[in-house]
């Protein structure tokens, strides 16, 4: 039993364990500013661009994540994603769905299935879809047509209140 101790004991230094973890935590402490790459399956919308703030519509609530945010890993929601820049300048794009990932050193990964300009909508035409979908739900529509009428009511809900 004592053999274990020792040889542990010469194995495991454990102030050079702390060490390892201090120095890592301090490195990813200077990392003052939050560097964004915002992604959909056809284009980039921002690449490894420092900003101040972004705002998504995570399943678990809205978070707005800063630099030195705490690591974490968040399915979005149709919603809107708000970036603002280091000018100040907000941007904000309606999103389908996706996930954001904050690692350790303030990285910032948002992969979306869509995102838009929330300017590109006209609150008229969200309306008049809506009102097709919800006609699909109460008709006589086939399973496939109803459920995909419900996906497209989720969508249109949460996009008619973001313009509003």
């Amino acid at each position: 039993m004592n053999l274990i101790r020792i040889s542990t004991k010469h194995l495991l230094p454990r102030n050079n364990i702390y060490g390892f973890f201090c120095r890592r935590y301090a490195k990813e402490a200077l990392a003052d500013k939050l560097r964004l790459t915002f992604s959909v399956p056809y284009n980039i919308l921002y690449k490894a661009q420092d900003v101040l703030q972004v705002n998504i519509p995570a399943t678990s609530g809205s978070m707005g994540i800063l630099a030195l945010h705490v690591p974490t890993i968040e399915q979005l929601h149709p919603g809107v994603v708000e970036v603002i820049e280091e000018n100040g300048v907000s941007n904000k794009f309606f999103v389908s769905g996706g996930f954001a990932t904050m690692q350790p050193g303030s990285d910032l990964c948002i992969n979306a299935i869509e995102a838009y300009p929330l300017d590109d909508f006209n609150l008229e035409a969200v309306n008049e879809n809506l009102q097709k979908a919800q006609k699909v739900i109460s008709g006589n529509g086939s399973e496939e047509e109803i459920a995909e009428a419900k996906i497209q009511i989720e969508v249109l809900e949460n996009l008619q209140t973001s313009l509003k």
